[in-house]
């Protein structure tokens, strides 16, 4: 007997949605990535030629994207790519520094300590034929990889979304700060002295590490952000194509 194979093609709406989420996906890649310059006001149109999408597909990002505080709607001009100022990296830091050791501390001998090593070995991997935007890029999936892994042993969804978005909005503050300054972002060997505190259990020690390595690379950040924004006038360049690959 003939097994019956029915293909149900996908709806009008259904295909709405995918595209939108696929061009959503795509545009705040590129934001977060700098890519799209923090201040730069952009049009539909524009985006809807660099990215190959439809009109609609480009409105359901935008709305998502501004839902976020990502973009702003500027009447009869366009969307403006939120600015990035050194208040957000204050902000950012100071609830990251206060959020990060919390889920270190929570997370102690609960993580997946295999996973911890692989994201780590992850982050120092050398990329040489890539450009340098997307070496960054490379490293701060790998970093927030890292440390979304310990949020989430921690047991707490809020926490966890919370860290998610700040590592977001991280991001693009690494992206401006080092990308301007045309050096990836190191790291030394916090991660490895937290691995070795989680796998021992010893939450007070992770907690103080994780707080440690988040002052560090607060200082690290804001050092390239200042000489990026005294260069740039507190905003990269747009590119003269406004290529949404960015490749």
């Amino acid at each position: 007997m003939l097994e019956a194979r029915i293909h149900v093609a996908p709806s009008p709406a259904n295909s709405t949605v995918s595209s939108g989420e696929d061009a959503y996906d795509r545009i705040r890649r590129d934001v977060l990535s700098c890519r799209l310059a923090p201040g730069a006001v952009v049009t539909e149109p524009e985006l809807m030629s660099a990215y190959g999408i439809r009109k609609t597909s480009c409105r359901i990002a935008l709305v998502r994207l501004a839902h976020e505080g990502l973009v702003r709607s500027k009447p009869r001009k366009g969307y403006q790519i939120a600015p990035i100022t050194l208040r957000d990296v204050e902000e950012v830091f100071t609830l990251r520094v206060q959020v990060e050791p919390l889920a270190a501390r929570l997370a102690a001998g609960r993580v997946d300590i295999d996973l911890l090593r692989r994201l780590e070995a992850a982050c120092r991997v050398t990329h040489p034929v890539l450009q340098l935007s997307d070496q960054i890029d490379v490293f701060m999936d790998a970093n927030k990889a890292f440390h979304l892994a310990i949020a989430a042993a921690c047991g707490n969804e809020r926490l966890y979304r919370l860290l998610s978005q700040l590592m977001d909005e991280m991001s693009r503050l690494v992206a401006l700060g080092f990308g301007v300054q045309r050096t990836k972002p190191e790291i030394k060997h916090d991660h490895n002295a937290m691995i070795e505190a989680l796998a021992e259990g010893d939450g007070k020690r992770a907690e103080t590490i994780a707080r440690r390595h988040i002052e560090t690379f607060q200082e690290m950040t804001l050092e390239k952000l200042y000489a990026s924004l005294t260069q740039t006038g507190a905003a990269i360049p747009v590119p003269a194509n406004l290529n949404g690959s960015g490749r």
